[in-house]
């Protein structure tokens, strides 16, 4: 098992010591190296642009309620032009060749 992470020091004491704990592998990449994290980045500006410009709760289960709406979308029905306008769940059923699975499977 193992993370990438972009190197940001916040947290970083103590998630590499939980790391350590779990036996997870951590990559650090160098600093300034966004095209090395491209993905993450492209849906961190996703989320940006789409979860974050409306008005959200201000309490904490009511913004996990949100968020998980909003993955449960990104995931599950929104288009992604990279995987040729399939939702990621979809596109990865299709490659492993299986059906979407449904919500009730997925709980």
């Amino acid at each position: 098992r193992a993370v990438q992470v972009d190197g940001g020091s916040e947290f970083m004491s103590d998630f590499e010591e939980a790391c350590e704990r779990l036996g997870v592998k951590l990559f650090v990449l160098p600093p300034r190296s966004p095209k090395l994290n491209g993905h993450v980045e492209r849906m961190q500006r996703t989320f940006r642009d789409e979860f974050y410009t409306r008005p959200l709760p201000s309490q904490i289960p009511e913004l996990q309620r949100e968020l998980d709406a909003y993955l449960d979308h990104y995931n599950r029905r929104r288009p992604h032009r990279a995987l040729g306008g399939l939702a990621p769940l979809e596109y990865l059923a299709r490659i492993r060749g299986e059906a979407v699975p449904t919500e009730s499977q997925m709980c």
